[in-house]
């Protein structure tokens, strides 16, 4: 597991994930033109308005998971 820290909206948050979902996610990001933390602002607004109750941490995990599948 890695923690890292990083400022979402303003708020400052540390998320623990797997190597392999953050590089997944630092891939996505580049393929999207944008940073990690601009990335995992618009999943957690999408958790937010989809799946409260859901933590940031699964829901980036699904993301990765979800959008590492379409591409297979």
């Amino acid at each position: 597991m890695l923690k890292r820290s990083l400022t979402i909206r303003g708020h400052r948050t540390s998320i623990a994930l797997e190597q392999a979902f953050w590089q997944e996610l630092e891939r996505l990001a580049r393929l999207r033109n944008k940073s990690i933390p601009m990335l995992i602002a618009e999943i957690d607004e999408r958790r937010a308005a989809e799946a409260p109750d859901a933590s940031l941490a699964s829901s980036l995990r699904v993301f990765a998971l979800l959008n590492r599948t379409s591409r297979s």
